[in-house]
C-alpha cells in the first residue's frame, strides 16, 4: 500500500544517524527511499546504500537544492506521495503511520514539532521564534495559519508540481507551505498539521541550529524568501490601482498620491531586501558596496515619503514593520558580540566592569564567535542599566536575534508613541527612515532602548502641562505663594504623579546610556525651588539601583562610570569640529575632555532659551553631534524622535549622508587601516547635515507640542 510514497532525505554529513533513519522508514514499510547527499566529506553515501536506499549526489549546497534533485528521480517522477524528512535522527518516524493514514483526507500533511510540549522544549528559543514570526508573515499575507516549519512533511505530487518551487536553499520549506497555503484559500488545497514529537539530534552536527551564524542565516533566508513571495503577491494582483485602494481610501489621496505611497513601498521593500544578506563589513570586501545599493533604494523611498500628503495607519505599519523584520537577518555590527559576551559573563558571575574580555580567566567562556569582540582588551563602557538589560537577554539565550528584536521592540513602541501624539505623517522621519531601520533592526546596535525612555519622559512631561492646572513642579518661581503651597489638590497630586514619572523615565534612560543626563537637569530648572533636589534625586534612584550589583565589593571605587576609558579619554571617530581643532592643536587630539565645556555652555543657554523639551532635546544633541570627538552613524538616530516635532531638514538630510561613514569600514576590509573619512567623504557626511540646519533655522521650522 506504500509503495507510492517515495521518501526523499537531504543529507550532509550525517554517517553517525542516516542508516538508523533508512533503518526506521523500513520498519514503517518504506521502502523507497531516496538519500541525497549534498556533498558529504564522510561516509553518508556508502552507509545509505548500503542500508537499501537509492543514493544520489547533488554537489551544489543547499537543503531546496537537494530536495529538488531527489524530485527528480524516476521513483519521484512515478510517484503518488513524496514524504520529506531529515537524516539527523531528531523526527520520531514511529509515528509515521498516523501521517500516511491522513492521506485519503488530505493533500498536505505536516509534522507540527511545536505542538507537542516536548517539541517546544527541545527547539531553541531561535527556532521557536523564527517559526512563530515565519507562520505568523505567512498568515498575515496568506490568509492561513501554521504553527510550525518542521521538516517531517507528507505531500500529494501532483499538488507539490503545482507549486513550481523556485527556491533552492533553506527557504525551500517557507516557500511550500507558503504556496500550499495559498492554494488552500483560493483552491481547496487540503492542508493538516499533526503534532510529532521532536528527538535531540542522534548524532553528528547541527548546520543550523547548533551554532548562531547558522541559526541567523536561516532567519535571513527565510525572511527573504518571504519578502521574495510577498513581491510575487503584489505582482500578481489585477492592477496596482487595486492594491492601492485596498489599504487606502480614495476619497483620501489623488491617483498621484496613492502611486507615490505604492512606489515608495517598493523601495523600502526591494532596498531591505537588497542589503540584508551584505552586513559583514569587516570581512566581506564587496559587503559595504552592496549595502550601499539597498540603502540607496530605501533612500530614495524616505524622501518620496516627504511628498505624502496624508499615510494610513496600515500603510504607515506595514513599511514601519517589514522592513526591519527583513533586516533583522542581516549580519550585525560587531557592536552586538560584545552586548552578547557582555551579558554572558555576568551570568557567570563576573564584572564586565573590571575584566576585559581578553583576559585568561574569561578564556574558558568564549564563544567560538569570541573573536569578532571589539577592543577585547577593554573592560565595559555601557551603563549599568544596560548591563542588566544584557544579562537578561544572555540568560535567554545568546542569540543575535534575541538582542536584535529586543533593540526592534524598543524602536517600534517609540514608533507608536510618536505616531499617537504627532500623526502618522510627521512621525514617517523616525519611522521611515532608513538609518533607523538599519541601526537597530541591520546593524544590532542598542540606542533604542535609551530613546525609547527619553521619549516617554518628553512626552509624559508635555502631557502634564497640558492641563489648565498648573502643580506644584510647575510654576513660575515668582508666583509661588503660601497658599498655592498648602493646597494639594487630586488634580494636582495626578499631575504630579505624571511628572514623577517621567523624571523616573528620563532616570532610566540615564542608566541605559549617559546622553540623557541634560534633560533631568531641564527638568531640575522647571521646577520650584523646592523641588529641584527631589526631581535629581528622583532621576538618580534608577541609576543607583541598578549599579548596586556591580559595586557591592567596590563601594569606594563604583566602576560603572567609566571616565578613565581610553574610548571618553582619546576616542575619535568621523568628528566633525574635533577634526578641524586638531589640524591646528594637535595637542587636542588626546584630550576629549575640553569639548564638555562649550557642550556645557549651550546646554545651560538651552535652560533658559528653548521653549519646549524637544526644541531643547534637538539643540542638545545637535550640539553634541558638531562636537563630539566619536561620531558613529548609529548616533544620529538621537535626533530623530526631535525631530519628528521640528521637521528638522538636517535631521532628514543627514539621514542619506550619514551612510557614508560605511567607508570606514570598507577600508579596513580592503587592507587601509586608517580608521579616518577623506576630505571628500567628510564634506559628503557633515555638509547636507549643516545646510539642513541651516535651512531649518531660517524657515523657523514650528515646534508641534
Amino acid at each position: 500500500m506504500l509503495e507510492n510514497v517515495v521518501v526523499i532525505i537531504p543529507a550532509l554529513n550525517e554517517e553517525e544517524t542516516v542508516a538508523d533513519v533508512i533503518c526506521g522508514l523500513q520498519q514503517q514499510g518504506l521502502y523507497n527511499i531516496c538519500v541525497v547527499d549534498n556533498g558529504s566529506c564522510d561516509r553518508t553515501l556508502l552507509i545509505a546504500a548500503k542500508q537499501g536506499a537509492t543514493v544520489v549526489k547533488e554537489p551544489r549546497q543547499g537543503y531546496g537544492q537537494a530536495c529538488w534533485t531527489g524530485l527528480q528521480t524516476p521513483a519521484a517522477q512515478a510517484a503518488e506521495w513524496i514524504l520529506f524528512c531529515d537524516g539527523d535522527g531528531s523526527d520520531d518516524l514511529s509515528q509515521l503511520p498516523e501521517l500516511l493514514r491522513m492521506r485519503e483526507k488530505y493533500d498536505f500533511v505536516l509534522g507540527n514539532r511545536r505542538g507537542t510540549l516536548a517539541g517546544r522544549q527541545l527547539l531553541t528559543y531561535a527556532q521557536n521564534f523564527g517559526n512563530w514570526l515565519a507562520t505568523r508573515l505567512i498568515r498575515f499575507g496568506w490568509g492561513y495559519a501554521y504553527e510550525d516549519l518542521g521538516p517531517l512533511r507528507l505531500i500529494r505530487k501532483e499538488s507539490l508540481d503545482g507549486f513550481a518551487m523556485r527556491d533552492r536553499g533553506f527557504g525551500w520549506t517557507v516557500e511550500m507551505q507558503t504556496k500550499a497555503a495559498a492554494q488552500a484559500v483560493e483552491r481547496g488545497l487540503r492542508i493538516c498539521e499533526r503534532p510529532v514529537n521532536y528527538l535531540p539530534r542522534q548524532g553528528g552536527r547541527s548546520k543550523i541550529a547548533g551554532t548562531i551564524r547558522g541559526s541567523g542565516k536561516a532567519g535571513q533566508v527565510i525572511l527573504t524568501t518571504l519578502a521574495r513571495l510577498y513581491l510575487q503577491k503584489i505582482g500578481q494582483m489585477t492592477g496596482a490601482i487595486a492594491l492601492w485602494e485596498k489599504a487606502i481610501s480614495v476619497s483620501q489621496q489623488t491617483l498621484f498620491q496613492r502611486g507615490l505611497l505604492c512606489v515608495v513601498s517598493f523601495l523600502f521593500l526591494t532596498g531591505s531586501i537588497l542589503a540584508a544578506p551584505h552586513g559583514d563589513f569587516l570581512n566581506d570586501p564587496q559587503a559595504v558596496p552592496l549595502f550601499w545599493r539597498g540603502m540607496s533604494l530605501m533612500g530614495v523611498g524616505f524622501v518620496g515619503a516627504w511628498c505624502l500628503r496624508k499615510v494610513g495607519g496600515l500603510w504607515f505599519w506595514g513599511i514601519a514593520i517589514a522592513p526591519r523584520l527583513i533586516l533583522l537577518s542581516m549580519y550585525p555590527g560587531d557592536d552586538i558580540w560584545r552586548y552578547i559576551w557582555e551579558g554572558h559573563i555576568q551570568n557567570l558571575g563576573f564584572n564586565p566592569y573590571l575584566l576585559a574580555p581578553d583576559v585568561a580567566v574569561l578564556a574558558p567562556f568564549r564563544f567560538d564567535w569570541w573573536s569578532q569582540i571589539n577592543h577585547p582588551d577593554l573592560a565595559a563602557i555601557y551603563p549599568p542599566i544596560t548591563q542588566l538589560c544584557f544579562r537578561l537577554l544572555a540568560a535567554i539565550s545568546p542569540s543575535v536575534l534575541l538582542f536584535k528584536s529586543a533593540f526592534v521592540a524598543a524602536d517600534l513602541c517609540i514608533c507608536g508613541l510618536l505616531s499617537r501624539r504627532f500623526g502618522c505623517r510627521a512621525t514617517l522621519l523616525y519611522a521611515w527612515n532608513p538609518l533607523v531601520m538599519y541601526s537597530f533592526a541591520g546593524g544590532g546596535h542598542y540606542d533604542s532602548w535609551f530613546l525609547l525612555p527619553l521619549v516617554v519622559a518628553w512626552l509624559g512631561w508635555e502631557n502634564a502641562l497640558q492641563t489648565p492646572r498648573e502643580n506644584a513642579l510647575q510654576a513660575p518661581r515668582d508666583h509661588y505663594t503660601v497658599s498655592e503651597k498648602a493646597r494639594v489638590s487630586p488634580g494636582n497630586m495626578l499631575l504630579l504623579n505624571r511628572k514623577a514619572l517621567s523624571v523616573l523615565a528620563i532616570g532610566v534612560s540615564i542608566g541605559v546610556k549617559w546622553m540623557s543626563l541634560p534633560l533631568l537637569g531641564l527638568f531640575a530648572w522647571r521646577s520650584r525651588w523646592r523641588w529641584w533636589i527631589v526631581v535629581l534625586l528622583l532621576g538618580a534612584l534608577p541609576m543607583a539601583i541598578a549599579s548596586f550589583p556591580f559595586c557591592q565589593l567596590h563601594p569606594l571605587s563604583c566602576p560603572v562610570v567609566p571616565l578613565s576609558s581610553p574610548f571618553v579619554i582619546y576616542g575619535r571617530s568621523a568628528a566633525l569640529i574635533p577634526q578641524f581643532v586638531a589640524m591646528m592643536w594637535p595637542a587636542s587630539g588626546k584630550a576629549n575632555w575640553i569639548y564638555a565645556l562649550p557642550l556645557m555652555g549651550v546646554i545651560l543657554w538651552n535652560f533658559r532659551r528653548s521653549v519646549s523639551i524637544s526644541q531643547f532635546m534637538g539643540r542638545y544633541f545637535v550640539t553634541l553631534m558638531l562636537l563630539s570627538p566619536i561620531i558613529h552613524a548609529w548616533y544620529f538616530t538621537w535626533l530623530m524622535p526631535f525631530a519628528v516635532a521640528s521637521q528638522s531638514w538636517g535631521a532628514r538630510l543627514v539621514s542619506l549622508s550619514v551612510f557614508v561613514y560605511f567607508a570606514l569600514p570598507y577600508g579596513l576590509a580592503v587592507g587601509i587601516e586608517d580608521w579616518r573619512l577623506n576630505a571628500l567623504q567628510y564634506g559628503l557626511l557633515w555638509v547636507p547635515f549643516v545646510i539642513g540646519l541651516l535651512v531649518s533655522v531660517g524657515r523657523g521650522a514650528p515646534q508641534r507640542e
